[in-house]
């Protein structure tokens, strides 16, 4: 479960950037580039055999960027992400056994929803902080304004992840249950294959101002 503190630190943070890094070599340099753009959150999959890699070399390398570990599907990745370096770590669907793990560890957890079956679950077992994925398939933000609304008085709030864009990303973060977003476009795995981290700065501060736009008060 993720706590308040830390689920102020997200909400601050506002924007997390989903990356998939092959090379490790370029998590370094990805994680100033996005700094620079002011995005200061990342959610970093493990889909790649450099992931753990990387994370550790952003960690030590960006103390400041809050690192989330993503696609974290089993008990043994909990463990290993955390003494990676991670802050926290979600999953894309509601396994209440990674959430039970994750809980005996004292490691902050957020599972995946995308129905209301799988929103009680996750409450019953104290989640109050819900990756909603994937977000575009699930029907955007009205279907997740309709389908939170009964647990309205519960104070749940959702991280959207899948189909979050530039397009839509002012009216995700100008909802009061959002957190935060995360999104991929920020910094594509071919930019960060390629090492074109001045547009990965340049996405990530446009993400930024949009942010600031909607939640200026």
């Amino acid at each position: 479960m993720i706590d308040e503190q830390l689920a102020a630190r997200i909400r601050a943070a506002g924007v997390i950037a989903v990356i998939t890094i092959d090379d490790a070599s370029r998590a370094a340099p990805l994680a100033q580039s996005l700094l620079e753009g002011g995005v200061s959150a990342i959610e970093l999959t493990l889909r790649t055999p450099g992931a753990l890699a990387a994370m550790e070399a952003i960690a030590s390398a960006a103390p400041e960027m809050m690192i989330g570990a993503g696609t974290v599907l089993n008990v043994e990745q909990l463990s290993t992400v955390r003494d990676a370096g991670a802050t926290f770590a979600v999953a894309p669907g509601f396994n209440p056994e990674m959430v039970k793990a994750a809980d005996a560890m004292r490691f902050p957890f957020s599972p995946g929803v995308m129905t209301p079956s799988e929103i009680e679950c996750a409450f019953a077992l104290g989640c109050s902080v819900l990756k909603f994925y994937h977000a575009g398939v699930a029907g955007g933000l009205s279907a997740l304004k309709s389908m939170a609304a009964p647990y309205a008085h519960l104070g749940l709030r959702f991280i959207p992840l899948g189909g979050v864009s530039p397009d839509n990303l002012g009216a995700w973060l100008a909802d009061d249950t959002i957190l935060a977003v995360g999104g991929s476009w920020i910094a594509p795995r071919g930019d960060i294959a390629d090492g074109n981290f001045g547009a990965i700065t340049e996405r990530a501060s446009a993400a930024i101002s949009v942010l600031h736009e909607e939640r200026q008060s």
